[in-house]
């Protein structure tokens, strides 16, 4: 038994948790899938304009690493109102208020670029944040609510699959687009006017990434608005605005929540570096546009796990699996640090295949048995996912004092190590 439902029928609730009976929405997979498409490639975009604002910025790696701060800051903020909000206005109303504030923030890259300040780039991308945090509020408890209980691993992994595709595709098409304009000048080369003006110039090409998502986004509001009466029989356990801290008390939850906490820090801090990392001459020496192609190798990895990991966790149980991934990505940052060239670069790429299945067999290890509770502790693993903010913060800060990227590695490491611990504790239904 994993995520009980948060949402019920005309039925009792209570019966409903004990049947585990899905909630009946013809179709509403499509639209958990979409979205989990969207937010994953809009997150895996930070990967890319980072390493520009970086150059932009003449920023070292700690106030490089502000840009996934004020991201995953987002998190922590909004978690716990993003999902009083969906328990008040409902899951379907909800994601159509997440991609409109995802929207604003995407709009708000403009008077960034015209200003050419740094400070308000980190202001777009937590506005931007704030949406995708609402947006998986919705998502993470809804996808376990489509189908039987007994598959929600599987299919919460297949879901996820979807994220991983999006993480694939952006930064593809961003690297392209976002690094492939850099001038044959750097910012560390100007200054005064006409260091104002190359920054402007520069970043606009974030500004026409961002504007076409923003279309996107408010195409997809729309529709999802025309859709917001399809999921019939709504209704959420009231709980105080605080109220989901209670479930940290239970171990399995809390030491999941924790987990969650470390996974994304660790994904986030590796993903973050990869460019600087693959372009060292001691790694692959390349240029920075192929670097950021090759991030689409690292969230590959993930979509073919997830792909695979769908599968596997139908038949073994999903702790042991967790414990075998989170070791072979110790295992793959030793070889990494360890070895130069090729060996070095896509081994560190090859860590995206061990992320894979973590988020959501961490999510639904630690949220079985929470019944109608699942909002709040939807509510609190968002809050978690400020593991973002803190753990490439802090990467980053070893980073500059060591002098290495190879030594910041450390820090991913211990993290998978937590996870590693997690899933022998969880490996036995709650």
């Amino acid at each position: 038994m994993a995520i009980a439902p948060s949402i019920t029928s005309s039925t009792d609730s209570n019966a409903l948790e004990d049947s585990g009976s899905p909630v009946h929405a013809p179709g509403l997979n499509y639209f958990v899938f979409a979205l989990f498409f969207i937010f994953g490639g809009i997150t895996s975009l930070n990967d890319v304009i980072l390493p520009k604002l970086k150059e932009l910025f003449t920023l070292n790696y700690t106030q490089a690493m502000l840009v996934q701060f004020c991201f995953f800051t987002a998190y922590l903020v909004i978690g716990i109102p993003g999902a009083q909000l969906v328990k008040r206005v409902g899951y379907m109303r909800g994601a159509v208020v997440g991609l409109l504030t995802m929207m604003a923030g995407c709009l708000l890259f403009i008077p960034a670029s015209q200003t050419a300040t740094y400070g308000l780039f980190l202001f777009a991308l937590f506005v931007l944040a704030s949406g995708v945090v609402v947006v998986q509020v919705v998502t993470n408890p809804l996808i376990s609510l489509l189908g039987p209980q007994k598959t929600v691993h599987s299919r919460l992994t297949f879901a996820q699959a979807f994220n991983s595709l999006g993480t694939t595709i952006f930064p593809l098409v961003g690297s392209v687009i976002i690094l492939g304009s850099l001038a044959g000048v750097t910012a560390a080369q100007l200054s005064g006017a006409e260091l104002d003006a190359y920054r402007s110039a520069e970043s606009q090409a974030i500004v026409r990434t961002y504007i076409g998502l923003a279309i996107a986004l408010a195409v997809i509001a729309a529709v999802v608005w025309m859709f917001r009466d399809r999921l019939k029989g709504e209704r959420h356990e009231a709980s105080s605005l605080a109220g989901g801290f209670e479930l940290l008390k239970r171990t399995r939850f809390g030491f999941g929540a924790l987990c969650i906490f470390l996974y994304v820090g660790a994904e986030v801090a590796i993903g973050s570096l990869i460019v600087n990392y693959l372009m060292q001459d001691s790694v692959m020496g390349l240029e920075e546009q192929a670097a950021g192609k090759l991030i689409a190798y690292y969230w590959g990895g993930a979509l073919v796990g997830r792909l695979i990991g769908s599968a596997v966790l139908r038949v073994i149980s999903p702790g042991l699996v967790l414990t075998g991934v989170a070791l072979g990505a110790i295992t793959l940052l030793a070889i990494s640090t360890n070895t130069g060239g090729v060996v070095s670069g896509y081994s560190l790429l090859a860590i995206g295949l061990m992320n894979s299945i973590m988020f959501p067999t961490i999510f639904s290890l630690a949220c079985e048995k929470l019944g109608a509770r699942a909002a709040d502790g939807s509510g609190i693993i968002n809050i978690a996912i400020f593991g973002g903010a803190v753990v490439p913060l802090l990467t980053g800060m070893l980073a500059d004092a060591s002098g290495s990227l190879a030594t910041a590695m450390i820090l991913p490491a211990l993290c998978y190590a937590i996870i590693a611990a997690f899933g022998i504790f969880a490996r036995r239904p709650a």
